[in-house]
């Protein structure tokens, strides 16, 4: 399974200046944006450890999904939420030429931990040997930073806070959630199948 980015986070939907302002830095002197070639990476680094630590994509964009073989015939997880829109589901095949899989054949079910792709019929399409599927989708709570939930944005915040308090200071070096950022965290963290949380 490999899972990429097929658009990148919009620059422009960073909450740079809600980050500023959650800072308490100096507004008004004509040098509001100095400080953001060190927040736009703190931002950064705190999207990307809430979504590996949640499996939820927080700002809208496209993944491309590849897999090899389906774990149930007629129905597959897909590996990030939340899902709003499945774009196309194509079928690579060993000499990599590519066929598209009609609409009609499969379908989106819904769900807020773990969406997925599903046969309208009784199976999804068969991988060919040697080839893969290739899924295209849209996940994210939204593409702008004001459809993003409220306790969610909260948690980016203060993780990038985090982050800008200790730029420098032992580079490179793995360091647990806060406990504050892990609590606000909590609602969004993956279920397990049999229940409770991942």
């Amino acid at each position: 399974m490999i899972l990429n980015e097929d658009t990148p986070v919009d620059p422009a939907a960073l909450p740079v200046a809600a980050f500023r302002s959650h800072l308490r830095l100096g507004t008004g002197f004509g040098e509001d944006s100095l400080q953001d070639a060190v927040l736009v990476p703190c931002l950064r680094a705190a999207l990307a450890a809430i979504e590996a630590r949640t499996g939820k994509a927080v700002l809208r964009r496209r993944f491309l999904w590849r897999v090899e073989a389906w774990r149930d015939a007629a129905r597959q997880m897909l590996p990030v939420a939340p899902v709003p829109a499945l774009v196309s589901v194509s079928l690579r095949m060993r000499d990599g030429s590519v066929k598209e899989v009609p609409p009609e054949r499969y379908r989106l079910a819904e769900d807020a931990h773990r969406p997925a792709l599903a046969a309208t019929g009784a199976r999804l399409p068969l991988i060919p040997t040697g080839g893969a599927a290739e899924v295209l989708f849209e996940a994210g709570y939204g593409a702008g930073w004001e459809t993003v939930p409220g306790d969610l944005a909260q948690a980016v915040l203060m993780l990038a806070a985090h982050h800008y308090a200790r730029r420098g200071d032992g580079e490179g070096e793995v360091r647990p959630m806060p406990g504050p950022v892990e609590g606000l965290l909590g609602p969004y963290r993956p279920v397990r199948l049999l229940g409770g949380a991942a």
